[in-house]
Formats: C-alpha cells, sequence, structure tokens
C-alpha cells in the first residue's frame, strides 16, 4: 500500500485527529467525522449535505488523499485478517455488525480496541484479529480480538463489508457520497485532508 493510501485508512480509525488548532479552546473541539453527499466542489472548498440535512462547507487541504471502498465477501473474512466493525447491540446483549471494515496488512493495529462510535446511536467500534470464525444460520459469527479484551459480533449477509481502493479528486463530485474526518484551522474553518467517496454504487458505510 502507497502512503496516501495508508493516510487515508487512518481516517476511518478512531483515533484519526487532523488539522492544527488555532487555540486551547480549539484544541479541545474533538475532530468532526462528516457523512453526507457532495452538492458542490469550488476550488478547495467542498459543499456536503449532511445525514442530518445540513450544508457543511470543508475546505480540502493539499496534499489531498482520496479513496473510495470496495466490496469484500463475508467468506473472505478469516481467522488472522485484521478488521474494525461498527456494531449495534441485539436485544440479546449480543453485538450485530453494521459494517466491517478490513483493514490492509499495512495497517494491522490500527485504533485497536474497542469504544464509542457515532454510525448511529449507541454503535461501537471493534478494531482487532479475528481469532475465530463460526458459521451460522445467518451470516458468522467472528470472535474479534485486541489487547483489552475480546468481543464476539455476529455479521448478517447483509452487513457491507469493504476494504479500501484507490480514487482521484476527480471522484469528488455532486451527487457522490462521502465519509472524512475533518478539524478547525487556523481560520476556523473545517478542513481535511483526506476524504473516502462512493463509486460504482458503493458508499462509504462507516
Amino acid at each position: 500500500m502507497n502512503r496516501r493510501a495508508f493516510g487515508t485508512v487512518l481516517a476511518f480509525s478512531p483515533f484519526a485527529f487532523m488539522a492544527a488548532p488555532r487555540s486551547a479552546a480549539a484544541q479541545a473541539e474533538p475532530p468532526t467525522r462528516i457523512r453526507g453527499v457532495i452538492t458542490s466542489v469550488a476550488g478547495p472548498t467542498m459543499t456536503v449535505n449532511t445525514r442530518d440535512g445540513q450544508k457543511t462547507d470543508i475546505r480540502l487541504t493539499e496534499p489531498l488523499t482520496v479513496t473510495t471502498v470496495r466490496p469484500v465477501a463475508l467468506n473472505a473474512i478469516a481467522p488472522g485478517s485484521y478488521i474494525g466493525t461498527a456494531t449495534r447491540s441485539a436485544p440479546d446483549g449480543s453485538l450485530q455488525a453494521i459494517e466491517v471494515l478490513v483493514f490492509p496488512e499495512a495497517m494491522r493495529g490500527a485504533g485497536e480496541g474497542h469504544r464509542p462510535w457515532d454510525l448511529e446511536p449507541g454503535s461501537m467500534m471493534t478494531n482487532g484479529t479475528v481469532s475465530g470464525v463460526v458459521d451460522a444460520a445467518s451470516g458468522r459469527n467472528l470472535s474479534i480480538t485486541f489487547k483489552d479484551g475480546r468481543k464476539d459480533v455476529h455479521v448478517t449477509p447483509d452487513a457491507p463489508i469493504v476494504t479500501i481502493a484507490p480514487a482521484e479528486r476527480a471522484d469528488l463530485k455532486p451527487g457522490a457520497p462521502v465519509f472524512l474526518t475533518a478539524a478547525r484551522n487556523a481560520e476556523g474553518q473545517l478542513a481535511a485532508s483526506r476524504v473516502t467517496v462512493g463509486k460504482d454504487g458503493v458508499a462509504p458505510p462507516m
């Protein structure tokens, strides 16, 4: 994997912090994960209609890394795979995958652990090594091991499973779905140097 793709994987990880803060107050402001659809791109400014219906301007900083995602088959996840999965709690307390990102080998260890996530209310993110795989009546059960413990996650056949693929700045165009993490720059603008854009009918599920 090249350095540009390596950097973009960090954007999927909960520990990714980008852009220098402009003050002590800004330093306390956490980065913002933005999910939505591009409405326009004018020079260095990309406008996104976020999933909550707000139009948000993001300053695209250079060097800009753009990637996309491509589908991965559920049966391709095997013991030893390093993955990140957003989960929700089922009524019985078990964890069910909302989506799964299969990390490239170069990113093994990225964001390792189990922590809150904001894909939906109450969701969690688990990054770790698949230590066990059991076929279920519907989907597969994965045991995910990380430095502080282990979580068992059920992945249904309809859960989006993706990995990283190359993309270009030209793919940032109106109508394209995007996922990114932005932080305030010295001028107080939301800024990002990494963007994941949907292509070929596959939207970033993170």
